[in-house]
């Protein structure tokens, strides 16, 4: 009876230190390879809401893919991963991908931006609000890149963190707003 008491313990502990390494190893690996978009939010924000529903100023509400808090306020952001040449501009509907194997369109992003960026105002108007469609760097705009629409490289310029008395400064004065935000967001994970 002890032997077989013993093997169980055994087998027990065994198990649970197989599963933390697991867990280890799957941490690990999840965090070698945050996506490109990730590392350059982390490069421009000194903190981030993704995922979440915030009021749109109109009885509503309005889900948020991506908000940071950067030196020059708040910028909402929405991801759009494609590969290929977007054909797309201000006034059309649908922009059409044409990638090597597939061709594609999807509904023009820009007016729900416009109304994620009026829903952040709507909540914290006080503080700068700008707002971009990201578009990963497979996404070929070689015929014109409509306003807003932007790609990582680009977003990291456009944010580019300041030295770190003067980002302190800055963020210390957008706080409180973004705080708020926080308050009134509701993360949908």
């Amino acid at each position: 009876m002890n032997v077989i008491s013993t093997l169980e313990g055994q087998l027990v502990v065994g198990g649970a230190a197989l599963l933390v390494l697991l867990l280890l190893a799957w941490w690990l690996h999840r965090r070698g390879r945050a996506s490109p978009v990730a590392k350059r939010f982390r490069a421009i924000a000194v903190d981030a809401l993704v995922d979440v529903i915030v009021p749109n100023g109109m009885g509503g509400e309005i889900h948020l893919d991506h908000v940071l808090l950067t030196a020059r306020g708040l910028v909402v952001i929405d991801i759009k991963d494609v590969q290929g040449i977007v054909f797309a501009s201000d006034r059309m509907d649908d922009w059409t991908v044409i990638g090597s194997d597939s061709r594609y369109t999807f509904a023009n992003p820009q007016p729900a931006l416009y109304d994620r960026v009026a829903a952040v105002r709507s909540v914290v108007p006080d503080v700068p609000v700008a707002g971009h469609v990201l578009f990963s760097d497979h996404a070929d705009f070689s015929k014109g890149t409509p306003r807003e629409v932007i790609q990582p490289e680009g977003l990291v310029k456009l944010y580019q963190k300041p030295p770190k008395d003067e980002l302190r400064t800055l963020v210390d004065a957008f706080r409180p707003h973004w705080e708020r935000l926080k308050e009134e967001s509701v993360p949908l994970r």
